[in-house]
């Protein structure tokens, strides 16, 4: 055994994707033989169910887990890293960054429908403005419902024939095992994911020496990286995770590409289109990869 005798509390939010990411990660510390404990922590984003731009957009999901640490009721949380709010907290460390799912979003339509079989008209929910701006822009024909809940709830949505369709988290459906309901996975040129959509951040106290030496085995370089990028992307756009941003960086051996979407924040009578940008650097300076780009979409040029 090479961990230590102490347990350590992992908090979690209590929904099945978070207490799946959660268990993931634990069973992974178990591995180095550590204990572990998963503690259930009930946020606003659980028990609201709002649109997330009216309680608090960035941070709704985290902030409870985040006064857990804190106030030492956990030793470290796992979170959905497109959750977390890209500022540095001095006294939190993201302790580890797990090798990512598949960033991609989904389509999951009646009748296995896919984005271009979808009639005219039909109703596709999310509440996500990123995935509505870029749906609005690859359909403007399909009308956008404002949905929020958890992945079962969604998609009861559309088997209960409420909508046509629904866009879900590609990574979400794997890890609860509900990807078969998934009609079709829509391609990034299609749809650019949220920063950070698919990783994990296992964060802890900063004077936790203990817990990162822990977590250090669980962390991922080349996600780490990429998600350094898409997250200062946001960062640089002065953009929470409810903004109409995608963002999907791909590292290479030594090179790192950046992709971003940067939606309109509102939709006139005839629409209006959203911004796409690329750029590749170095993948030792994913922060200046990302602010170049910023730049381009900032002005609206797009390369």
């Amino acid at each position: 055994m090479t961990g230590s005798a102490a347990v350590l509390r992992l908090g979690t939010r209590r929904s099945a994707l978070a207490r799946t990411q959660s268990t993931w990660v634990a069973d992974r510390l178990r591995a180095q033989g550590y204990a572990v404990e998963l503690v259930e922590i009930l946020t606003e984003g659980d028990v609201n169910r709002s649109p997330l731009t009216q309680i608090g957009g960035t941070g709704v999901f985290a902030s409870a887990l985040r006064h857990a640490l804190r106030d030492r009721v956990v030793d470290l949380a796992v979170h959905s890293l497109k959750d977390l709010p890209t500022a540095a907290e001095a006294d939190l460390v993201i302790a580890a960054v797990p090798a990512r799912e598949d960033p991609r979003d989904a389509l999951c339509a009646r009748d296995g429908l896919t984005l271009a079989d979808l009639p005219a008209g039909s109703a596709v929910g999310t509440g996500s403005p990123r995935r509505e701006a870029q749906l609005r822009q690859a359909r403007p024909d399909l009308r956008i419902v404002a949905l929020r809940g958890n992945v079962d709830t969604r998609l009861a949505a559309v088997r209960a024939g409420a909508l046509d369709a629904v866009v879900l988290a590609v990574a979400g459906l794997t890890r609860l095992g509900r990807l078969d309901q998934a009609s079709e996975l829509l391609a990034p040129a299609i749809m650019l994911p949220a920063a950070g959509q698919g990783a994990l951040a296992v964060e802890c106290r900063a004077d936790r020496t203990d817990v990162v030496a822990a977590l250090a085995a669980v962390d991922d370089p080349d996600t780490r990286v990429a998600v350094t990028a898409e997250r200062a992307l946001l960062a640089a756009l002065e953009a929470g995770c409810t903004a109409p941003i995608g963002a999907l960086a791909i590292p290479r051996e030594d090179v790192l590409e950046l992709e971003g979407f940067r939606g309109p924040e509102e939709y006139g009578p005839i629409g209006r289109a959203g911004i796409r940008a690329r750029t590749v650097g170095s993948r030792q300076e994913p922060v200046e990869i990302a602010r170049r780009l910023a730049q381009q979409l900032a002005v609206g040029r797009a390369l």
